[in-house]
């Protein structure tokens, strides 16, 4: 016997005030992994750095850390109908901290502001986005309420397309070459997706590495794809300021980490600012369409390694 679907209209029942209540819930790790997912950064594309974040004497919401990217993400909330009064505020804060990444959430978006948004999304460049999403509470039969994300504006097809043509994926614009990459990687994601595993799938793109999330800023897990050597990489990518400390407070765990992988690993510190943690493999070949599968499994294979192992490691540096 199925049980009936029913919505909570009442917001505030649950979430008495936006401030005290209703942001604290959203900045809690389940809740944003929630709305990473929708978002389609995975559970762990978004990091919380701050909640009522000062923008001079005003106070952002939530502002987290895409973790792929390492870009800053905006999180503006309403218990009520979107007004013209958030509006204003999200594009003062989104400048103020120089956000790639807005998210609007509101209890219901208005046809005015609907169009607002798409309108933004015309003209935003450099990877910005908007999105405007509604709040919705649901219940079957007398279980726990749960919550829920609509999605009303997602960024529009101009700005994704402007976005795309920055690595080539605009229609005409691939070489013959970056036309192989994009169907290596169309490949690998495509079996990421099918085996459900700890990594999950990304947008191809015409480059010789993919970009996966481990859940924190600066540091991300990357296959890559090198023709004229004839290796493929799995690897812990570390970048930025931190990076250096980051990776001698995991060369430190190095024995520990190994032993939990089963094999060694490359720990790469040649460069004067990124780091690597990293295990190749080489082939004969490796734009060997036939030998495509047997790189990918290796690749999907060793970045669920790497995931399963380095995660928590990870996520308790300081």
């Amino acid at each position: 016997m199925l049980g009936r679907l029913t919505r909570v209209t009442d917001l505030r029942a649950i979430w008495p005030d936006e401030a005290r209540d209703f942001t604290p819930w959203l900045a809690r790790p389940e809740n944003l992994s929630i709305l990473s997912e929708h978002l389609g950064l995975g559970p762990e594309g978004l990091e919380l750095e701050a909640v009522e974040k000062f923008v001079g004497p005003y106070k952002a919401d939530i502002l987290c850390r895409d973790t792929t990217t390492g870009n800053w993400v905006l999180i503006e909330n309403q218990l009520e109908k979107t007004d013209h009064s958030h509006l204003g505020q999200i594009l003062v804060y989104a400048a103020g901290l120089n956000c790639k990444t807005v998210v609007w959430i509101s209890r219901a978006v208005t046809a005015e502001h609907k169009v607002a948004v798409e309108w933004l999304n015309t003209l935003a460049g450099d990877g910005t986005s908007f999105h405007a999403l509604e709040i919705e509470l649901w219940r079957i039969g007398d279980s726990p309420i749960a919550p829920s994300f609509n999605t009303v504006v997602r960024p529009s097809d101009p700005a994704r397309q402007a976005e795309s043509a920055k690595t080539g994926l605009a229609d005409g614009a691939l070489t013959p070459a970056r036309q192989e990459l994009v169907e290596y990687w169309q490949a690998f994601e495509t079996l990421l997706a099918e085996r459900r595993g700890r990594v999950r799938p990304v947008a191809p793109l015409a480059q010789n590495w993919l970009v996966h999330s481990i859940g924190r800023a600066g540091l991300t897990l990357n296959a890559s794809w090198n023709r004229k050597q004839n290796w493929v990489r799995a690897e812990l990518y570390l970048t930025g300021a931190k990076a250096e400390g980051y990776f001698r407070q995991l060369l430190a765990q190095r024995d520990g980490i190994e032993a939990a992988l089963g094999y060694g690993l490359e720990w790469y510190d040649g460069s004067a600012v990124d780091r690597r943690i990293y295990i190749s493999r080489g082939f004969p070949d490796v734009a060997d369409r036939q030998s495509w599968p047997e790189q990918h499994q290796w690749l999907a294979a060793r970045l669920d390694d790497l995931h399963r192992v380095l995660h928590d490691p990870v996520r308790a540096l300081q």
